[in-house]
Formats: C-alpha cells, sequence, structure tokens
C-alpha cells in the first residue's frame, strides 16, 4: 500500500512488526515490565489490544493512516504510576528494537519523533505534577 503523505520510508507490516518486538521486551523490562502489566495487565488478550492500540497511533503519527482516536496525552497525565525516570529506559528499549527491525535511516527518523513526543510528555506531566507555586522545569 502506498502512502504518500508519510514522513520517511516505512509501512504498516513494519510498524506493526515494531510493536510486537518491543512490547515483548517492555513486558519483561526489570523496570518498565511491572508498570506496563499494572496498568494494562498480564492477560495475551489485553496486551495484543494494547500493542494495536499503539500500532495504530504510530500508523497516524508515521502514515497519517487516520487509525487512531484518543488523547495519549491524558493517559499518562491520568497514570500517576507513569513517572519521569520511566521515559528514558523506554525510549532505550525502543530505539533497540528499531536499530534491530528497520534500515538506519528509518530507525532514526522513527526515534527522533519518540523522542520528540517523550519530550511533550515529560514537560506536560512535570508541569501537571508540580505544586502550583513551583517555579517550571525548563530542561529535559
Amino acid at each position: 500500500m502506498s502512502y504518500p503523505v508519510q514522513r520517511f520510508p516505512i509501512n504498516a507490516e513494519e510498524i506493526t512488526r515494531v510493536m510486537t518486538k518491543f512490547y515483548t521486551r517492555i513486558r519483561v523490562h526489570p523496570v518498565l515490565g511491572p508498570v506496563f502489566n499494572n496498568i494494562i495487565g498480564t492477560d495475551k488478550g489485553e496486551w495484543d489490544l494494547h500493542e494495536d492500540k499503539i500500532a495504530g497511533f504510530w500508523r497516524n503519527a508515521l502514515l497519517r493512516e487516520q487509525s487512531y482516536s484518543g488523547n495519549p496525552m491524558q493517559v499518562h497525565l491520568d497514570t500517576p504510576t507513569i513517572l519521569d525516570e520511566h521515559f528514558p529506559m523506554w525510549l532505550d528499549v525502543f530505539e533497540e528494537v528499531l536499530a534491530a527491525e528497520l534500515q538506519p535511516e528509518t530507525a532514526a527518523a522513527w526515534g527522533a519523533m519518540a523522542h520528540r513526543i517523550a519530550r511533550g510528555f515529560r514537560i506536560r506531566m512535570a508541569e501537571d505534577r508540580a505544586p502550583k507555586d513551583a517555579p517550571p522545569q525548563l530542561s529535559f
């Protein structure tokens, strides 16, 4: 299938493959695994639904496929067990999977987008969770 407005060369099958490999690693990660398992559950069906939903998010972001509806920022804000220190670990695992599964240019482009999204989440979460009179945190 052709995606005339996609951001860089990638297809839906590659996105699905990355999501499957990524979440296989996340589920057993010593820090992130318990966080995700407590939020999503441990049932394979629950994980399949989550992987499909997040693959839809990425197809939407990368292929402009209109395959995701939701508010991922709000989900992160509403989940107090997701901490700022989880993001670098998440990104490390994500980049490892991207490097193993994709061409270097595609992995770098997708990784850069993931870093931008994570930075936005971290900034908003810090603002949202900070005491009302706290000064803003300006770097991540």
